[in-house]
Order: C-alpha cells, then structure tokens, then sequence
C-alpha cells in the first residue's frame, strides 16, 4: 500500500485530512486488524482524529499499536513539525514494514 498521502499529511499537513480519508477508504485493504479504522473512516471522514489515523499508519505497517508506540509516533511527528530533521527519519524508521 503506498502510505505517501497519509505520512505528507501526518508530517506535513498536505494534502488535506479529508483528501487522505478519501484515499484510504478508496484504496481500503484487506488488512483485517485495519477493518475497525476503516469503519471509523467511513463514519467520520474529515472528523477522523489524528491519533486513529497514526494508530492506523502503524497497523498497515505490520506495527503494534499500542499506545506506547502511537505516542511514540505522535511525539516524532510533533517534533517533524517543530522542525528537527532526525524526526522525519525516526518517525520513518518506525512505520517502515517488515521486509
């Protein structure tokens, strides 16, 4: 699955939320720990929080989601959007999946 959408607009803010809900759910896998995300997607679209979109960033990836690792997650993104270069490879080295 190509995470492109998802992880600009976690790291960057682009392309908007709503864009990359409709992207997701266009491109839904069939990814069975992924089928509750996705239904909260449908129900919420836009309104889906960040926090269920990195959770689901994270499973996609083959990546426990438990809340040590989503926080973990929030806080490189965090510091991606306060400008520390290292972040970004951090955070791509968390939700890289498993080869």
């Amino acid at each position: 699955m190509d995470f492109e959408s998802l992880d600009a607009y976690l790291l960057d803010g682009m392309p908007p939320k709503g864009e990359v809900v409709r992207r997701l759910l266009q491109n839904r896998p069939h990814e069975q720990a992924a089928a509750a995300f996705y239904e909260g997607l449908e129900r919420l679209g836009a309104r889906t929080p960040d926090l269920a979109l990195i959770a689901l960033r994270l499973v996609l990836a083959g990546v426990k989601a438990d809340d040590a690792t989503v926080t973990r997650a929030r806080d490189f993104i965090a510091r991606v959007h306060a400008g520390d270069p290292a972040a970004r490879d951090e955070y791509r080295g968390l939700v890289r999946s498993p080869e």
